[in-house]
């Protein structure tokens, strides 16, 4: 049995807005005048952490007090895990997904230990929903199932359906970890829009400490539907519907233009509607004088934005959208010393911007010499689109500035110092004087560029992945842009190659692998990646194979991954990376153990145990590479780069 370990965590979800529209959009099936549903789910920063190794049976324990002992240990077989599976309890949810997977997928056992839970059970923050993802993650990283994270959404749906328990198509959204994302559902359809957030969102989700009938309020509001009887059921459609995009679309405006306090006043109107037009169809759990008691309470409305019930509404649990980190805290306690009701923090956070880039540029150019003998090929000249001519690097930094890159690293040899010293420095003024003004801008803009430019030397040659990791320090666990030295790019875009990799990191978060096609015949020269696409636009996708220049025959077994253009494509790395602190901690572990390939520290290992551990994506650039690091291919870069 292979000796492999890693750790998981799964958050639950909180539904900022669009309650009960995720099972209101599957009746479009049956009837298309009803209007798709959308929400607003994030996960939030409590959930479950497990530890996931390889095992005979499908094994689910833990040492935690809460689950008093108690474990599951059952063979991995189909109708065994489905009987564990219909009997309920907490063990159903994970015998259920594990059922499915069973049932679909080649797989062995897995041994899963449960290490921490903070997250409360039944309070409208999906917990069972949590568990479903975490088993259906284990088993995707495990055996590599080629799952992008809606397929792990499905599975773990498909595994709670086995269960006692019904879930809605929005809970597994707590797969896209703490971030606010914008699902819609149509028909037996789902897709997922990431959100991003410019400013914190300090929320407070508390339990009422009442009760409610989820039941019952689910049985009642699904009696409206698919065809509207009377008018209480003809305003249960049109607040799930028709209303419930006005307010979604509104509320996502808020979100990504950072105006909180517009986002509060979404959050009561829209718990206004439902209360005029959801609750009279279950006025006997919708009514929900504690939560109302709560809504209205002064010293809470003093302190926040806006409020509404979460989940199924009703008696359940209340979220708060406060104004501030210290008003939230005030909630927090506010609740707890007159309510008698425990209140939790949730603050959705701005992701890390990427500020920072790497260029290693350390080496002599074997491949260049004698060329390299008279002037690094970093300060190779190349004609711009501008018509300038300019050294390689002098291109990368300008782009990179154009990017609003703030700080940039050259990894050098220290002896090589006094050369970038001396392109950077202030000009004789005899020299300077002989400049156009447009060649007197660009010194000016050289004399700046020093101002932005950090050096780490690199004094022992020992790959690529340990020229990264000498700017660990530099980084200071921010993500971190990386660059290769011999290679340009250009854009086809108005937004330049850097600023694409950027954006698509600030919506998704992962580390991320630029990306090109190449010829099946080239793959020999190139890292090639393999994955399930995330978007429709199929320019994300979620990696679960990087191959360092693999066989023809291996790619063409292994690794072409088709999209909606083409039946083959075999996708190379194109040149930028978006690194994260997760990288690091893993080219200092492999520096540390001397894990060498070919006697080099190699990235390409550090970024394969990366994504193994916490996912990686890779981005298809819209865009084009030139490389200057090969005398042939220098000459046709020269000749095509500012005509391209």
């Amino acid at each position: 049995m292979s000796s492999r370990k890693f750790d998981l965590f799964v958050p639950g979800r909180l539904c900022i807005i669009g309650e009960h529209s995720d099972w209101a959009g599957i009746h479009r099936m049956t009837n298309a005048d009803i209007v798709p549903g959308q929400a607003i789910v994030t996960g939030i920063e409590q959930g479950i952490y497990a530890t996931v190794e390889k095992a005979d049976n499908f094994i689910v324990e833990s040492p935690l007090a809460m689950y008093h002992g108690e474990a599951l240990n059952c063979e991995m077989d189909t109708d065994k895990l489905l009987d564990v599976a219909y009997k309920g309890g907490f063990f159903s949810y994970v015998a259920g997904v594990a059922s499915y997977v069973s049932e679909n997928y080649h797989v062995e056992g897995l041994k899963i230990t449960i290490t921490k839970m903070d997250l409360p059970i039944k309070s409208g923050l999906s917990s069972s929903a949590a568990i479903c993802v975490l088993v259906a993650r284990a088993f995707n990283r495990m055996y590599n199932l080629h799952l992008n994270t809606m397929g792990e959404m499905r599975i773990a749906y498909s595994g709670e359906q086995r269960t006692p328990s019904r879930c809605g198509r929005l809970d597994q959204a707590c797969a896209y970890g703490v971030n606010p994302v914008r699902m819609y559902f149509d028909g037996t359809e789902i897709s997922v829009k990431t959100l991003t957030v410019k400013i914190p969102l300090y929320f407070v989700v508390a339990n009422l400490n009442a009760g409610k009938d989820t039941v019952k309020i689910l049985a009642d509001l699904n009696k409206c539907f698919p065809f509207a009887q009377n008018d209480t059921e003809k305003s249960v459609q049109e607040a799930l519907g028709r209303d419930n995009v006005v307010f979604i679309d509104k509320a996502c405006d808020a979100i990504e233009r950072g105006d909180v306090k517009a986002l509060g006043q979404i959050m009561n109107e829209f718990q206004g509607n439902f209360d005029k037009k959801v609750a009279p169809a279950c006025p006997d759990q919708l009514t929900a004088p504690v939560l109302h008691e709560v809504l209205e309470d002064e010293m809470i409305k003093s302190l926040s934005y806006g409020a509404k019930g979460v989940g199924s509404q009703g008696d359940g649990t209340v979220q708060f959208l406060a104004k501030d980190e210290e008003s939230q805290k005030k909630i927090i306690e506010y609740l707890k010393d007159v309510k008698n009701m425990e209140g939790f923090p949730l603050t959705l956070k701005p992701k890390k911007a990427v500020r920072k880039a790497i260029i290693p540029v350390a080496g002599f150019g074997t491949r260049l010499f004698p060329a390299t003998k008279a002037i690094k090929k970093d300060f190779f000249p190349i004609l711009d689109t501008d018509g300038i001519l300019k050294p390689v690097l002098l291109i990368l930094l300008e782009q990179l500035v154009e990017a609003d890159i703030e700080d940039i690293c050259l990894v050098i040899g220290e002896e090589e110092r006094p050369l970038y010293d001396m392109f950077f420095a202030r000009l004789s003024s005899e020299n300077y004087d002989k400049l156009s003004d447009e060649k007197k801008q660009y010194q000016n803009l050289l004399m700046s560029l020093a101002n932005r430019i950090t050096y780490v030397y690199q004094k022992e040659r020992k790959g690529f992945g340990h020229a990264v990791y000498q700017c660990r320090d530099f980084t200071n666990d921010e993500p971190v842009l990386l660059l290769l030295g011999d290679m340009i790019y250009r854009s086809n875009t108005s937004q330049n190659c850097m600023q694409q990799m950027i954006d698509a990191y600030e919506n998704c978060g992962l580390p991320m692998i630029s990306m090109h096609t190449v010829d099946p015949e080239e793959v020999v020269h190139y890292g090639i990646m393999h994955g399930q696409w995330e978007n429709n636009d199929q320019r994300l996708l979620k990696l679960d194979q990087i191959s360092e220049k693999p066989t023809v025959d291996y790619a063409r077994e292994y690794l072409n991954v088709p999209s909606k253009d083409s039946d083959e494509n075999y996708y190379a790395v194109f040149g930028q990376y978006i690194l994260t602190s997760e990288v690091f901690d893993h080219l200092e572990k492999n520096i540390k153990n001397n894990l060498l390939e070919n006697n080099e520290i190699q990235l390409t290992t550090a970024l394969d145990q990366t994504r193994a551990d916490i996912g990686m994506v890779g981005f298809v650039i819209d865009g084009k590479s030139y490389d200057v690091g090969l005398p042939e291919e220098y000459v046709k870069t020269v000749s095509s780069y500012n005509k391209d």
